[in-house]
């Protein structure tokens, strides 16, 4: 790949803030789709959630850019935690936001002591396309109630056929557009989707007239508790998934730019992703992750300075600072989310599909059935009616009906035991 600037270059100031506001467009939206979500879950008001997740994105982004992998990729929130957490409500978020804690804990600890390569012989080339793709298929529930939310003033039915044009729109345009329309098409799809539901439906809710320009986030140490051995374990699982994504994410940005000593630089990544992990779980946000996106900004922009990341990270932390912009920011209505968020699952779902493909993943029946049954048992788990989800005991329960725990734990169980010797890694 040709490149204006490499990895280490530093772009004059006027170069840096083009390619910055390039990253940012790329950047803000990956923040607001899973944290609007989750924010909305905690049933308080969204702005002092998402203040701090934007001010929590930015510390591990120029923690990466400084201190670990120094490559130029975009962090936010991780999918696969919000699946966790979606399982384990119940429990509260005091032993949610312990056992993210904890599990970025360690997270830092397999990479400290160099356990993480051992883990890694777990997630073959099937392994890892049952992930992809049970986290796009798992969270299909929770992109329903989404794009079915009318607030109150908007029916259900209408709600959803706006939904389906909307959705049908994104996609055909994602096929037509090229360039940096493309690469930043999700933060056109929430602006563009947002004024149009507005134009149809009337006003969204208005941020109160007392709502402040500028104000630390408030209550910045969430709540903690013991979290039982139940939910401990699904965000555990939750998290060996969430750690193979990370060193996804970073050796294929390291492999494209040929970037040296990619050991260290996936050692030192991975313990900024669990320290970074560790510090969400304390201010009771979600835990966030290297996202896979940004080879196509860097083909895009031609730009590979992971310097170009460092104005993003400032700028999160100003927008953390206002929660009158973040209130604005959180304003969007449900349908476009939900759209938004099912076209972010749906290319999650087309790379587990490449990725499989590259390697061949699937090449006999017994293949298939190793990537099949995982995915079928995850989606029937997902949409359990909560009066069977309810009858389990409460210690087991946020690991049977998590859809991604056992869709994980089948796969696992399928590749490594049961057709071990039938089909070749």
């Amino acid at each position: 790949m040709e490149l204006t600037h490499d990895l280490d270059d530093k772009p004059k100031p006027i170069d840096l803030l083009i390619f910055s506001l390039q990253w940012l467009a790329v950047s803000i939206p990956a923040i607001l789709i899973i944290g609007k979500v989750v924010g909305g879950l905690y049933g308080g008001p969204i702005v002092p959630y998402l203040q701090k997740l934007f001010l929590i994105t930015a510390i591990i982004l120029i923690a990466q850019i400084y201190l670990g992998h120094k490559l130029p990729l975009v962090v936010g929130p991780a999918s696969v935690l919000l699946i966790g957490i979606l399982a384990s409500l119940n429990a509260g978020f005091g032993a949610i936001n312990s056992s993210i804690l904890i599990g970025g804990l360690v997270l830092t600890v397999i990479a400290v002591t160099g356990l993480f390569k051992h883990l890694q012989r777990l997630f073959t080339p099937r392994v890892i396309v049952v992930v992809l793709i049970l986290i796009a298929f798992t969270l299909a529930p929770v992109i329903l109630d989404l794009i079915i939310d009318g607030g109150g003033v908007v029916s259900s039915t209408h709600a959803f056929s706006f939904a389906i044009v909307f959705a049908l729109i994104l996609f055909v345009a994602n096929g037509l557009l090229n360039g940096i329309l493309k690469t930043t098409l999700v933060l056109w799809a929430i602006i563009i989707g947002s004024l149009a539901y507005v134009a149809i439906f009337g006003s969204i809710p208005l941020l109160s007239d007392g709502t402040a320009i500028l104000a630390l986030p408030t209550g910045f140490i969430g709540p903690l508790a013991i979290p039982d051995i139940g939910v401990l374990s699904a965000f555990l699982i939750c998290f060996l998934a969430l750690a193979i994504n990370d060193l996804g994410s970073i050796q294929s940005v390291g492999g494209i730019l040929k970037a040296d000593d990619m050991e260290g630089r996936v050692k030192r990544g991975v313990i900024v992703t669990g320290l970074g992990n560790a510090l969400s779980g304390l201010t009771g946000v979600i835990g966030s992750v290297n996202f896979s996106l940004s080879p196509g900004v860097i083909a895009t922009t031609k730009c590979a300075s992971r310097y170009a990341l460092v104005p993003v990270g400032l700028a999160l932390i100003v927008l953390s600072m206002s929660p009158l912009a973040i209130g604005y920011l959180g304003s969007i209505p449900g349908p476009v989310i939900g759209v938004v968020l099912a076209f972010v699952m749906a290319a999650q779902i087309s790379s587990g599909l490449m990725l499989g493909q590259e390697n061949a993943a699937v090449r006999t029946f017994d293949d298939g059935m190793i990537i099949g049954v995982p995915l079928l048992l995850g989606i029937l788990v997902s949409f359990l009616p909560d009066t069977v989800a309810s009858g389990f005991p409460a210690t087991i329960s946020p690991i049977v009906t998590n859809g991604f725990v056992v869709g994980i734990v089948m796969v696992l169980i399928l590749e490594h035991i049961v057709y071990r010797n039938k089909s070749k890694n």
